[in-house]
């Protein structure tokens, strides 16, 4: 019976110098999709405007990097309906627009559910199962003895330019908002930051 060589041995008769080369082309383009990936959402993704909270003095910048959180990181989660969500958990959270424009999580489930009018679905993934609830001012409120779903989208760091940061760094978080881009999938990217109502930075394409 002829043996057919095995994949190893095939490759090893395959040039290293092809080898690296067909490597290096995998990469890129694996590099090359994740960032079509993140552009595709950037241009055609729905906008939600969202507003921010106060996060732990000592995480709020770490490098070139900005901490951010946001009222809709704390979820409440379904009454009646499911039950049981733990960490780790994939889960879809509705947001509805309020008075202002903003956008405020109204409902969570862990299959995408159907929308209308100009509410939204962001994908997210459970951080912690016993999240304080926020007050009205938007500030963590343990004492009320209710409990949230902590979520996380992909929304709580953002780059800045180096040394650009110390302006966000030290303005209260009331005062900032972020849009964010949201696909039709769910996945989200933080398309601009503002202060004040006024831009300050924007997100490229690429």
């Amino acid at each position: 019976m002829m043996r057919v060589p095995s994949a190893d041995l095939l490759i090893r008769k395959v040039p290293l110098l092809w080898r690296t080369l067909a490597a290096m082309l995998l990469l890129t383009g694996g590099l090359l999709a994740l960032v079509e990936s993140r552009a595709g959402i950037l241009r055609n993704g729905a906008e939600v405007r969202l507003k921010t909270v106060p996060v732990d003095p000592r995480d709020l910048f770490r490098g070139d990097y900005v901490v951010l959180a946001y009222p809709i990181s704390t979820v409440e989660g379904p009454a009646g309906g499911e039950s049981g969500f733990k960490r780790g958990d994939a889960v879809f959270v509705t947001l509805t627009r309020d008075a202002e424009g903003f956008a405020r999580a109204t409902a969570v489930a862990r299959s995408r559910p159907t929308v209308s009018g100009s509410d939204v679905v962001i994908a997210g993934r459970v951080q912690s199962t016993g999240a304080c609830a926020l007050n009205d001012a938007g500030e963590t409120d343990c004492a009320s003895g209710r409990r949230r779903l902590r979520i996380a989208y992909g929304l709580e760091s953002y780059f800045v330019p180096q040394g650009e940061g110390r302006a966000i760094e030290t303005t209260p978080r009331a005062r900032i908002e972020v849009v964010a881009a949201v696909s039709a999938g769910g996945e989200a990217a933080i398309k601009r930051l503002l202060i004040d109502g006024k831009l300050v930075y924007a997100e490229p394409p690429y």
